[in-house]
């Protein structure tokens, strides 16, 4: 397991960050409304399963750069932090509009077998999930422990995490939307999740 004290910044980051409206909590929303909540359960499973297997592959390669070159591991430290700084300065500087989705991406004739694909493509081939994962896990696992117990609660909070984010889009449908498109409200989601990534960022660097 992290450390408690890891762990409190890590859920609280995560949660913001992806409760944040973006290409996958749009799709939940968009097939929530469109093919019920029952029938997105498949594209959030697909989900799941590429998001699972990102973070994996995320943290088993900057391990294995932590333990055998831990001198360039202190370079990637300082490499990582920057990045969590400079996304955190994205979100705050985004004007808070949400993705936009293809026809394709609401079909209501999908198959099951389609909305996990749609899922688990949408989760794997974003090469700016891939570099958030690769910047904001290894922080939290621990060099002195066993990787695989740390890895698998870490990946607990993400899925649970991800699956309660998505559910609520999902759930929410047309009340959601409208409040998501209100004012500036999805403007202070991208605030609150930018500054978690920035503080995050400036720790990791110091750290």
């Amino acid at each position: 397991m992290p450390d408690f004290a890891l762990l409190a910044v890590f859920i609280p980051t995560f949660f913001f960050v992806s409760i944040t409206p973006g290409m996958c909590m749009t799709l939940a929303m968009t097939l929530g409304m469109s093919i019920g909540v029952r029938r997105t359960l498949w594209m959030m499973l697909g989900e799941l399963v590429g998001v699972a297997l990102v973070a994996t592959a995320a943290v088993m390669g900057v391990a294995s750069i932590m333990l055998n070159y831990p001198e360039v591991f202190q370079i990637f430290k300082w490499v990582g932090g920057i990045y969590l700084g400079f996304i955190g300065v994205q979100m705050w500087r985004a004007r808070g509009k949400m993705a936009m989705l293809s026809d394709d991406d609401t079909n209501p004739r999908a198959s099951n077998l389609t909305l996990i694909s749609q899922g688990f493509i949408t989760a794997i081939a974003n090469p700016k999930g891939w570099a958030f994962m690769v910047s904001l896990l290894p922080p939290f696992i621990n060099a002195e422990r066993e990787v695989a117990p740390q890895l698998l609660a870490l990946l607990s909070i993400i899925m649970v995490t991800e699956f309660t984010s998505m559910l609520a889009y999902a759930s929410g449908g047309k009340s959601l939307r409208i409040f998501l498109s209100r004012g500036d409200n999805i403007r202070w989601l991208n605030r609150i999740a930018g500054s978690l990534m920035i503080g995050v960022g400036v720790w990791l660097a110091m750290s």
